[in-house]
C-alpha cells in the first residue's frame, strides 16, 4: 500500500515536470516566432553589409594593383631606355603613356554592371542639397551630392563603378604624395650653386612667377571674352578664374630636363638656375593661387575690381608665405636641437624615424594652421639639410637621403601615371578647343615674359652674363608637372574649374612629351656645353669668383652669422660659442656648445655645407694658436689670428670650389688671402665628394 502511494506520487511529480517543460517550450517557441522576423532581417542586413564591404575591399585592392603594375612596368622600361641610352622619353612621360593606355581600357574595355533597379532617374527639386537624408521604414539613409553630370554620362556613371573607384580624393595628392616630392627638392638642394646664383633665382621664382601669372591671366581673359562673343562659353568664367589659371600653370617642374642635364653633365650654372627656379616657384604658385581665391571685394558682386580687396590679397600672400617659411624653419631647428642634445644617434632606426616623422608633420602642421604646407616642407628640407644632417649618424645620413629619394621617385611617377589615367577616367572633363589653343599661346607668352625681360635686367648687374643660349634653354625647359596637376584637380566643382583642369592636363602632356623629349636636341642646337666634370667646373679662377661678390654680399653677412652662432648652437660643428659670444654669456655658451666642439682635431667629412678647399695653405685658428696646413699635409703653428668673420675671398672660394666641407672641431677656418695662387689641378690633391 505504501509502495503504491509512493509510485503515484512519483508519477504525479513526473507528469507535473513534463507539463512545465512543455509550457516553457511553447513559450520559447512563441517568443522565437515573434522575434524571428526582426532577427532574420538584421542577420540579412549584416550579411549584405559584409558582402558589400568585401566587394569594396577587393575592388580597392584591384585599383591599387593597377597603379603598382603601372609603376613596375615604368621602372622596367626605364631600365631598358637607360641601358640603350635612349633619352628622348623620360620616365615621367613614359608613366603618362602607360596611364593613358590603362585609362582607355578602363573607359571602353571594362564595364562593371551595377544594380540600378533602385536608382531614381527623375526627381524634380528646386535646389540641390549637399546632403540628402531619406527615411525608409524608420531607417535613415544619407546621400551626398557629387555634382551635375551631362546626359551622355549617365550610362558611364551607372554601368562603370571602376571609373569612380580609380578617381582619388585630391587631398591624397596634397597630404601624401606632394610632401616627399617637395621635401626632397629642399633636402637635395646644392647650396653652393644656389647661392652663387641666388639673386637671379629669386628674381625668376618670385617676380617671374607673378609676371607669368598676370600675363597668362590677362591673355586668357581676352580669350574668354572672345569665346563669349562667339557663343563658345557654356558657363560663368570670371577674371579671377583666369588669374587662378595663370597661377597654377606658372608652376614649372622640369624634372625631365634636369634628369637629362644630370646625365649629360650640363653646365652647373644653368642647372642651378632651372632647379632653383622650379623649387621656389612651386611654393610661390601655391601661395599666389590661395591669395587669388581669397580675393573677396565688398558688395554683392564678388568679381569686381577693388583696390582694398587686392591689397588684402597681397597681404595674405605675404602673411601666408612668411608664416609657412617660419614654420618650416622652426620645425627644422627643433629637429636639429633634439638630435643634438639627445643620444638618438646611438639608435639609428629611431633617429631616422624621428627625422622622417618631424619632416612630414611640417606639411600637415602648416595646413592645419592655415598656412601652405608646400612652402613649409620646402624650407624645412633646406634647414634639415643644413643643420640636422650634421647631427645624424653616418647610417642615418645615408638612409634619409636614400629614403626621400625613393619616395620622391615613386610619388612623382605615381602622379604622372594618374595624370594619364584621368584623361579618360575623370568625370569632369570639358574640352573646349578655343580655350585650349588660347591656353597654349598664353603659357608660351607668359614664360617668355618671365625669362627674357628678367634676364636682360639681371645681366645689367651681372659680370657673368646669362647668355642668350641659356635664356632660350630656360624658355624651352619650362615644363609643367605634378604641382600644376595637383592644384588644378583640387577643385573641379564649377564649369570654369573643370575646363581649366582639362586644359592643364593637356598642357602637362605637351610640355613633358615634346619639350622634355627635345631637351637633347635643344642643347645641341644652342651649343650648350655638356660633359662638364664637376671638379673642372669648380676650378674657376679667382677673377671669375670675384665677379660674383656683388651678388653674394647678403650671403656673406649670413655666412658669418651662421658659422659663428647658429651652427655651434644647432650642430656639433663650428667654433665653440665660448670663443664667439661675449664673456657675459659664458654659462649659456658652455651649455649650448657641444662637447665635440672642444676637440682640437680636424677631420675631413663629406657634408653638403658646400665648403671645398682646393687652394694651397689652410690656416686653422683656435684661440690664440694658428695651425697652417699646406698641400703636403704638414702643420705649422703661428701667433694669434683673428677668429672673426670670413672675408670676401673666403666666401668666393667657398661658393666657387665645390660641394665639400672641412668639418672642424673647435677650429676656425681662414682661407688664404693670396688671389694670385692658382688652385690645384693635380687630381691627387683634389678633394672629392
Amino acid at each position: 500500500m505504501v509502495f503504491k502511494v509512493t509510485v503515484n506520487s512519483a508519477w504525479r511529480a513526473t507528469r507535473t515536470l513534463w507539463l512545465l517543460l512543455l509550457v516553457s517550450l511553447s513559450v520559447s517557441i512563441c517568443v522565437c516566432r515573434a522575434s524571428s522576423p526582426q532577427e532574420e532581417d538584421s542577420a540579412m542586413e549584416n550579411i549584405v553589409t559584409e558582402k558589400k564591404a568585401e566587394e569594396s575591399h577587393r575592388q580597392d585592392s584591384a585599383d591599387l594593383l593597377i597603379f603598382i603594375m603601372l609603376l613596375t612596368l615604368t621602372i622596367l622600361t626605364i631600365w631598358l631606355f637607360k641601358h640603350r641610352r635612349f633619352r628622348f622619353l623620360h620616365e615621367t612621360g613614359l608613366a603618362m603613356i602607360y596611364g593613358v593606355l590603362v585609362g582607355v581600357v578602363l573607359r571602353y574595355g571594362i564595364h562593371v554592371p551595377r544594380d540600378i533597379s533602385n536608382v531614381t532617374m527623375s526627381c524634380h527639386v528646386n535646389a540641390s542639397p549637399a546632403t540628402l537624408l531619406v527615411n525608409v521604414s524608420g531607417k535613415f539613409y544619407e546621400y551626398t551630392l557629387k555634382g551635375e553630370i551631362s546626359a551622355n554620362e549617365v550610362n558611364d556613371v551607372q554601368d562603370n563603378e571602376m571609373l569612380r573607384k580609380v578617381t582619388f580624393d585630391p587631398e591624397v595628392f596634397f597630404n601624401i604624395l606632394l610632401p616627399p616630392i617637395i621635401f626632397h627638392a629642399g633636402y637635395s638642394l646644392k647650396r653652393k650653386h644656389f647661392f652663387r646664383n641666388m639673386g637671379s633665382i629669386l628674381a625668376y621664382a618670385f617676380v617671374g612667377t607673378v609676371i607669368s601669372c598676370f600675363v597668362i591671366g590677362l591673355l586668357m581673359y581676352g580669350c574668354v571674352m572672345l569665346m563669349k562673343q562667339v557663343g563658345q562659353l557654356g558657363g560663368d568664367f570670371f577674371f579671377t578664374d583666369c588669374l587662378f589659371f595663370g597661377a597654377i600653370v606658372s608652376a614649372t617642374d622640369p624634372v625631365t630636363v634636369l634628369a637629362i642635364f644630370n646625365e649629360l653633365q650640363v653646365d652647373m650654372d644653368l642647372y642651378a638656375l632651372l632647379f632653383g627656379e622650379s623649387v621656389l616657384n612651386d611654393a610661390v604658385a601655391v601661395v599666389l593661387s590661395s591669395s587669388i581665391v581669397a580675393y573677396q571685394p565688398q558688395g554683392d558682386n564678388s568679381h569686381t575690381f577693388e583696390v582694398m580687396a587686392m591689397l588684402k590679397s597681397f597681404w595674405i600672400f605675404l602673411g601666408v608665405f612668411s608664416g609657412s617659411f617660419a614654420l618650416g624653419v622652426a620645425t627644422g631647428v627643433v629637429t636639429a636641437l633634439v638630435t643634438k642634445f639627445t643620444k638618438l644617434r646611438d639608435f639609428q632606426l629611431l633617429e631616422t624615424a624621428l627625422f622622417f616623422l618631424m619632416s612630414w608633420s611640417t606639411f600637415l602642421l602648416a595646413e592645419a594652421c592655415g598656412f601652405t604646407g608646400v612652402v613649409a616642407v620646402l624650407f624645412c628640407g633646406i634647414t634639415q639639410a643644413h643643420y640636422t644632417f650634421n647631427n645624424l649618424s653616418p647610417e642615418s645620413q645615408d638612409r634619409t637621403k636614400q629614403l626621400f629619394e625613393l619616395l620622391n621617385f615613386l610619388a612623382e611617377n605615381f602622379i604622372f601615371s594618374y595624370m594619364g589615367l584621368t584623361l579618360f577616367t575623370f568625370q569632369s572633363h570639358i574640352f573646349n578647343p578655343m580655350f585650349i589653343v588660347g591656353a597654349f599661346v598664353s603659357v608660351f607668352l607668359g614664360r617668355a615674359a618671365n625669362i627674357y625681360p628678367l634676364s636682360f635686367l639681371l645681366n645689367l648687374g651681372r659680370r657673368n652674363k646669362i647668355g642668350s643660349n641659356f635664356q632660350h634653354m630656360m624658355m624651352f625647359a619650362g615644363l609643367r608637372g605634378a604641382m600644376t596637376f595637383a592644384l588644378s584637380i583640387r577643385d573641379t566643382a564649377t564649369y570654369a574649374r573643370q575646363m581649366m583642369f582639362t586644359t592643364t592636363l593637356l598642357v602637362v602632356f605637351f610640355t613633358v612629351w615634346i619639350c622634355g623629349g627635345g631637351t637633347t636636341q635643344m642643347l645641341s642646337c644652342q651649343r650648350i656645353r655638356v660633359g662638364v666634370d664637376s671638379d673642372q667646373d669648380n676650378s674657376l679662377s679667382v677673377a671669375e669668383g670675384s665677379e660674383r661678390r656683388s651678388s653674394a654680399w647678403f650671403f656673406r653677412i649670413w655666412y658669418n652669422f651662421d658659422h659663428n652662432y647658429l651652427k655651434p648652437i644647432l650642430t656639433h660643428s663650428g667654433p665653440p660659442l665660448t670663443a664667439t659670444l661675449p664673456p657675459c654669456c659664458g654659462p649659456l655658451a658652455r651649455f649650448l656648445t657641444s662637447p665635440q666642439a672642444y676637440e682640437n682635431e680636424c677631420q675631413l667629412k663629406d657634408d653638403d655645407s658646400d665648403l671645398i678647399l682646393t687652394d694651397g695653405d689652410i690656416n686653422l685658428t683656435y684661440g690664440d694658436i694658428t695651425v697652417s696646413t699646406d698641400a703636403s699635409g704638414s702643420h705649422t703653428s703661428g701667433g694669434p689670428a683673428f677668429a672673426g668673420a670670413a672675408t670676401s675671398d673666403d666666401l668666393d672660394r667657398e661658393l666657387t670650389y665645390g660641394d665639400h666641407e672641412l668639418v672642424m672641431r673647435g677650429t676656425r677656418l681662414v682661407l688664404p688671402m693670396d688671389d694670385s695662387e692658382p688652385p690645384f689641378t693635380d687630381p691627387q690633391h683634389r678633394l672629392r665628394m
